[in-house]
């Protein structure tokens, strides 16, 4: 980091904070803080769903998944659009005719208290969670970067997003999110073009996707019907429909940002926008995981991309050990450098040469067993370590190789959009609690100030939860995965109370909660005994089906209790 980067990063975020806190400061009510008063254009709410979405997790975690998985993860999405479809014909129109505040508001005009205080309590777990991950993920690039304790930058960020989401409200998080999204995908495009200039200089942007293939970084689609495979073309527009029918339909901090729309069509457009959109950016974020992987096929690549385990590893008896290991990755990396130009060679001949496409997948099997290696020599050092450092890859990249002005730029881009989705986050949080738990239960009659500042209040108290959730987080497989399961653990149960109510007219309140309640548990059970106990890559059930499979018990459950006690009913009457 030079004094150029340092400018580019401050003034960059300190931009975002002072100009949504002031653009949006002193809302008059309730409406005005949870709704924005309902002046948000369409292309606002788009721009604000999708990055809602796109945090810090998606720009840190996504790279390095393809970086060493391939592009296999963009099948996740792959249920998406089929949602925002669904959404926008029955989930916009309904919480638009209610006039509701929340998603979970809806819940008690059809069904009863006790339903919707269940779903919010489940959305204010979850969301907590998972605001709590948004605040770590770019918390430990800056703590790697500057060496600085990973509890203060937690805090750092956190504060950082409460200033601004105190202050305005959905309105600030809106307003802050358009400049968000700009800055990150400049420097995303910035970053892609960058690195296609550091390729060899006789080497296409053909031969790139040629070497990624002979890879398997390039098996986009994959029809396997094996439940044990997370991401598959199945689960995608199965597991991946429901989370994302949940998510963009029951979340608060998603329904939040449609809901301030100027009206139903506006809405529905915001939607719209993020469906078509949102498959090619993340299509777009796993290329450049793979682009990056191209281009430490001829460049130096360490060990392990977690610079916190080479720290532990120097001050460990194992560092000669390890140096060993680093030497002969050397020269692997020297031999994969000669065969890779050996293969663009031919390439450029019009021959795709299957004797050096062999000799690529060799010693990329070469690479993964020293990697391994390394792994188990730092798990000896110090069996505390995270030696996963899918996470690290594009850090590393950022940090080692972009020239001076756009590591700031890149580190901006990570952080503005750990604020955006945290800013969501807390909005919607705060909102929940002060409407669906607190509003209702309250005592007396109470001023529109009243609740506003207790809105307020809220958004203070889940800032405080979110950066204490993310000084306890630790890294799981990667980040964006530990997101998404969070997700799948409660949306499939959330989900199926919210399509019992639209679609299963029949079904009353007493049903549909003991369901959701029965489904809930079953999915616990189900999460622990067929992914949870389970090294990674064992498990029984990609977490995708969870999604699913939660909605589907809850429907199915609500249905039967419903008619079994219509029969009991019926049954006493005639007696």
């Amino acid at each position: 980091m030079q004094l150029f980067d340092w400018i580019v990063l401050i003034v960059t975020l300190l931009f975002i904070v002072i100009y949504g806190a002031w653009k949006t400061k002193g809302s008059k009510n309730v409406e005005d803080f949870i709704l924005g008063g309902n002046e948000t254009p369409w292309y606002t709410v788009g721009l604000s769903v999708m990055a809602t979405q796109a945090s810090a997790i998606t720009f840190l975690s996504t790279p390095g998944q393809a970086y060493h998985d391939g592009m296999g993860f963009v099948q996740f999405y792959f249920g998406l659009p089929i949602a925002m479809v669904v959404i926008c014909l029955t989930f916009i129109p309904i919480y638009h005719k209610y006039k509701v505040y929340t998603a979970y508001e809806y819940l008690e005009k059809r069904f009863d208290l006790k339903t919707r205080s269940l779903a919010a309590v489940l959305f204010l777990f979850q969301r907590g969670l998972g605001t709590g991950l948004t605040i770590y993920a770019p918390a430990i690039i800056l703590s790697a970067l500057l060496g600085w304790n990973l509890t203060y930058m937690n805090i750092i960020i956190g504060v950082l997003v409460i200033i601004y989401t105190f202050s305005g409200g959905t309105k600030a998080v809106n307003v802050t999110q358009k400049q968000q999204m700009f800055v990150i995908m400049s420097g995303m495009f910035i970053t892609f073009f960058l690195i296609l200039r550091f390729l060899p200089n006789d080497m296409t942007f053909s031969n790139a996707m040629h070497i990624a293939g002979a890879n398997d970084k390039m098996d986009i689609v994959s029809f396997s019907t094996d439940p044990e495979e997370k991401y598959t073309f199945w689960s995608g527009i199965t597991g991946g429909f429901f989370l994302a029918l949940a998510y963009f339909g029951t979340d608060q901090s998603q329904v939040g940002r449609y809901l301030s729309g100027k009206s139903v069509r506006e809405s529905q457009m915001g939607l719209i926008m993020n469906g078509l959109l949102k498959v090619p950016m993340q299509f777009f974020i796993l290329l450049t995981g793979v682009m990056v992987f191209v281009f430490f096929q001829f460049n130096p690549v360490p060990l392990n991309f977690n610079p916190n385990n080479k720290v532990a590893i120097e001050k460990s008896q194992y560092k000669e050990e390890y140096r060993l290991l680093e030497k002969k990755l050397d020269s692997l990396s020297e031999d994969k450098k000669v065969i890779n130009l050996l293969y663009i060679d031919q390439l450029n001949q019009d021959y795709d040469n299957p004797i050096l496409r062999k000799e690529l997948v060799a010693l990329s099997t070469k690479e993964k067993d020293l990697r391994d290696h390394a792994k188990e020599i730092i798990l000896k050092a110090d069996s505390s370590s995270e030696t996963n450092d899918k996470d690290y890859v594009f850090f590393h990249f950022i940090l080692h190789y972009l020239p001076k002005g756009l590591i700031g730029l890149l580190l901006a881009v990570i952080i503005s959009a750990a604020m955006s989705s945290t800013a969501s986050g807390l909005n919607a949080l705060a909102s929940t609690t002060a409407i669906d738990i607190y509003k209702r239960n309250v005592k007396g009659e109470k001023s529109e100030k009243h609740y506003l500042n207790a809105t307020k209040f809220f958004t203070l108290f889940w800032g405080i939860i979110a950066i204490l959730f993310a000084c306890i987080g630790t890294l799981f497989e990667n980040l964006i995965q530990l997101v998404n399961i969070i997700g799948s653990i409660f949306y499939g149960t959330v989900l199926g109370i919210f399509l019992v109510g639209f679609y299963i007219k029949h079904v009353k309140a007493k049903s549909i909660f003991y369901s959701a309640l029965i489904s809930q548990i079953t999915i616990f059970v189900i999460y622990y005994y067929a992914i949870y106990i389970f090294p990674s890559g064992e498990e029984k059930l990609g977490y995708l089906w969870l999604n699913f499979i939660g909605a589907l018990l809850t429907i199915v459950l609500s249905s039967l209790l419903e008619w079994t006690l219509f029969r009991k009913s019926k049954k006493q009457m005639t007696t």
